[in-house]
This record gives structure tokens, sequence and C-alpha cells, in this order.
């Protein structure tokens, strides 16, 4: 016993892989694809992470000292190299009434404790609920992701300053347009003369060499908000007085526990339902696992550190994931590359990034709109059961107009109600006389015996008309919740009305520890659980409380 608590605990505490190349290899090949496919996510994450700073109504460093510290610490000890992470938009909207009614120092404590939970989370090793996510339901999140990277792009077809009123038109318009398609051409044409660079690095720096030389007067990132930052410093949000930015510090006490609590435990569980649907997603995609659990404890540490350091917090990132992945980066060096290059932007080289045309980052996240919706869902949808069409479409629908953690979790609510009225529509008993015993009948039940499925297991039996003494015998079939239990005495309890008698035959282990813990069963026996022999168990009743 003590043998098998310490191997529990050993597997608990079993050290994660935290090798820089896990099973990749060194070489110099590696290193430089692993290095420009990190430079090619840097240039993508800055006018990111500036929009959903903009979206959460926080200063632009917030958001970029948020996607350096979250993408630095994730890549380091993350549970699937590949990845990466950084401030994103689907936490963005839920911190925006939060910014707005008590300030960016609330924030940063609502960041914290949204570490806390997730690293809780990690620990209690609730990442692997993640498997319950259907694959319509993950279907449904790919393409609503994909969409909503795509909305999110037209926001830079707007005049920069004009608050996001005024749209491009005229010959501005149609630069920006062309500038796009180029950008999307070159992603498209460069794997076929060459792989020594990422195609999206060739998009961005051909297409910025071009509106640089050429002095196009086209929106660049510059326009959005200046990216110019030092080192990100140490910073309590928890005391009293005036914090960052000019707003008031959040007091240590249990009304600010109060104020940020709800906030937290929403940040933390979209965080993680993100990271993890990407997780899979990754992975599926390089044909590797990653470590659920090990990446909640990431995702934790990185939101508690960047709380602490001034930055909104983040999970993963699909659209940037799908751009290493694509770009080669196989290992913790490209997201370590990509979140020492953007800190770098932010420190040293803000003047040069600021000239990059939004175009070519458009370009870019376009085709990574492209590369990321799952285009075979669209040849399925008649090929699949009606169900999980329905599912595909309904979770692409929420994750557009609400959030990721709404969508999946209504698509996980009604696969399930799917998957149970199905399984409650397969119950059905084949009756026969009693071979062993003399003048009783035998119900031989088929199908499990569940909540959905209760109704119609009363009804398979002929109270009245049956013979005094009545066989359930439950081989084909199991006992699954409280109420099975509760069908099981009501049944009972019908039939000793009428002074007749019933018991029940062949249950599975489970079913046999599940009735003998509810008190239903007269004998206590292991044997018929194994079926070495055939136990016929009476049923008490009153046991829940009536028949």
């Amino acid at each position: 016993m003590k043998r098998a608590a310490m191997a529990l605990l050993a597997n608990r505490i079993s050290p994660p892989n935290l090798s820089i190349m896990q099973d990749e290899g060194w070489s110099v090949g590696r290193v430089r694809t692993e290095l420009l496919s990190g430079l090619t996510v840097a240039l993508a994450l800055v006018p990111e992470a500036v929009a959903f700073a903009f979206v959460a109504g926080v200063h632009p460093l917030v958001g970029l000292y948020a996607a350096f510290m979250v993408g630095l610490i994730t890549a380091l000890i993350g549970g699937r190299p590949g990845m990466i992470s950084g401030a994103t938009g689907a936490l963005a909207v839920v911190m925006v009434a939060l910014v707005a009614e008590h300030g960016v120092e609330y924030l940063f404590a609502t960041v914290v404790l949204m570490g806390i939970l997730q690293v809780i989370a990690g620990v209690m090793h609730w990442g692997k609920f993640i498997r319950l996510v259907p694959h319509p339901v993950m279907l449904g999140f790919v393409n609503g992701l994909a969409i909503v990277i795509f909305l999110a792009q037209l926001t830079q077809f707007k005049v920069p300053g004009s608050g996001g009123t005024e749209w491009l038109s005229g010959l501005s318009l149609y630069m920006m347009l062309g500038l796009v398609a180029l950008t999307m051409a070159i992603i498209w044409g460069t794997p076929k003369i060459t792989s020594v660079i990422p195609a999206p690095l060739a998009g961005i720096g051909i297409v910025a060499i071009l509106v640089i030389a050429l002095g196009l007067d086209v929106p660049r990132v510059g326009d959005l908000a200046s990216i110019e930052g030092g080192f990100p410093a140490f910073h309590n949000p928890f005391g009293n007085g005036i914090g960052l930015y000019g707003t008031a510090l959040a007091p240590f006490n249990l009304e600010t526990l109060e104020i940020i609590l709800p906030y937290a435990v929403i940040l933390a569980a979209i965080g993680l339902i993100e990271s993890l649907l990407t997780l899979n997603l990754v992975g599926e995609i390089t044909g590797k696992r990653g470590g659920a659990s090990q990446e909640c404890i990431a995702q934790g540490t990185s939101n508690i550190v960047t709380g602490f350091f001034g930055g909104m917090g983040g999970c993963a990132m699909i659209g940037q994931s799908m751009i290493n992945v694509k770009s080669g980066g196989r290992t913790r060096i490209a997201g370590i590359a990509a979140a020492l290059f953007l800190l770098t932007f932010i420190v040293v080289a803000s003047p040069l990034i600021e000239q990059i045309p939004l175009a070519a980052l458009v370009g870019v996240m376009f085709m990574v709109v492209i590369g990321t919706f799952a285009w075979n869902s669209l040849k399925i949808m008649t090929k699949v059961p009606l169900m999980d069409a329905f599912v595909i479409v309904l979770v692409t629908v929420v994750t557009v107009m609400t959030d990721l953690a709404i969508a999946v979790v209504v698509g996980v609510i009604v696969s399930a109600l799917a998957y149970a009225w199905n399984n409650a529509r397969r119950i059905h008993a084949r009756t026969r006389e009693s071979a062993s015993d003399k003048g009783a009948k035998v119900y031989e039940i088929e199908g499990p015996l569940f909540f959905g499925s209760t109704d119609g297991f009363i009804e398979l039996f002929d109270v009245a008309g049956d013979p005094e003494r009545v066989i359930v015998d439950f081989a084909n079939s199991r006992v699954v919740d409280q109420s099975a239990l509760q069908a099981i005495e009501a049944l009972a309890g019908k039939y000793e009305e009428e002074g007749k008698t019933i018991v029940l035959r062949h249950l599975s282990r489970d079913c046999h520890q599940l009735l003998s813990k509810a008190g239903h069963l007269m004998v206590d026996s292991d044997d018929d659980p194994e079926y070495a022999l055939a136990v016929d168990y009476s049923v008490k009743t009153g046991v829940l409380g009536g028949h």
C-alpha cells in the first residue's frame, strides 16, 4: 500500500521534459530555422500585442511586456515546444470592463491571481479533462478562431489616428490591398524556390523593403503606437497610493479579492482552454504529444510573473503558433527567440520595426487564416452525423459571436446531451422463462441504465402480468448513476406492492459496488461480479426515500 502511494506521488512530482531541443537534435540548419521562425513570430506579435492592449484599454507596453514575458516563460517550461503564447484578444475583451472601472493596477492583481489558479489546475492535473472535448468541437474551435483572426485584421484597414471610425479609401486602400496580396503571393511562392528562409519572414522583409525604398504612404506599425520602452521592471500592484500609468494600487484586502476573483476565474478558464486546445492542434500538426498539466503550470507561472512586471497576462496564441509551426519551429528555441527578439524591438530597435508596413503583417495573418481553417470540415458536413455537423457550426458561430471558453463549453454540453440521448434510446430487454428457477421470468437488460434511460427501463416491465418471481439480468448492461439506483428501487417497490419478488443477477463489479454502497443489495458477495457464480441479489426498497 505504501509502495503504491509512493509511486503515485512520484508520478505527480516527476520532473517534466525541459530540454531545449527535445528530440530534434542539434544542427546548424535546425538552429537557423528555429531562430528565423522566432524572428517571424516576433514581427507578427508586435501589432497583435498593441491591438489587444488597445482592446483592454491599457498602454501598448502593457501588451508588449505581456507578450515578451508570457512567451518567454511558456517557451522555457511549457508542455508543447512549438507553441507561442502572449497577450490575446480572448482575454483582452474580458479585461476591458475591469480596467475601465478599477484601473490597470487591479488588472495586474487579477493576472497574478489568474496565474495562481492556473498553477493549481496544473498541479491537480485538471488539464487532462481537455480530452473530453469532442473532435467536432475542435473543428468548430479552429474554424471560429480562423474567422476571429481574419476579422481582427480588418481593423488595420482603418485610417490610423481616426479612433477606428474611418476606413481607408481610394489610393491608400488599393495600395494596402495590393501589398497584402503581394505578401500572400510571396509566402505562397517562397517554399517552391527555397526553404532557407521562412516564407512569412520573406514576405514581411520583401514588402517592407519595397515600401521603405519607394516611400509608399501606407499605414505602418508606428502608426498604431510607439513600441519604444525599457526592460520590464518589478512592480507590486498591491498596496496604497498611485501605481503605474497614474492609477491607484489595489489594496491587499478581501474587498480587492471580491473584485478580482470573478475576473481571475474567467480569465484562467479562457486561458487554459485556449492553450490546451492549441496544444492539441500543434500536437496533431507536428505529430508529437504535449503535457497538458505542464502547460497549465507554465501558463500560470508566466501570468504570475507578468502580473508583477506590469503585463496584461496572456495564453497560447493559435495564429502565432501556426506561423511558428509552418515556418519550421519545432523546439523551445523558436519561442525563446521570439520573446527575446520582441524585447529587442522594444528596447533598441523600435524605430526600425515601426517602419514595417501593416499590410505585410496582415498578409501573413491572412495566410495563417487560410492554413488554420479546417476546410475539410466543409466537405464532411454531409457525411458525418447531423448532430456532429450541427456542433461544428454551433461552436464556430459562438466563438465568433462571444468567446472561445463559452463556445467550447456549449459544444461539449451539446455533444454530451446528444450522446446521452442516443444511449438513452439503446436500452431494451429480452424476456424468457428461467431455466434454473422454474416459473420465474427473466428480463435480460441491454444498454446502459442512467439518468437518460430510466423511464425507458421502467416501461420494459409488465408488473401486473409477471409471475411471482422476476429476475433482472444485467450481464449486458451497466448501472451508472443515482438515477439508475432510484429506478431500480422504484421498480422493486412496484413488484413489492403486487406481492411479487424481484432479484438482480450478473452485476458487474462497478455496478455491484454502486448498489452495495447505496444499500440496495441484501446479499454481499464478490462472486457475481466475476461471473464465477450467478448470485441473485434481492433489492431493499425505501433506501432513497421512495418507490
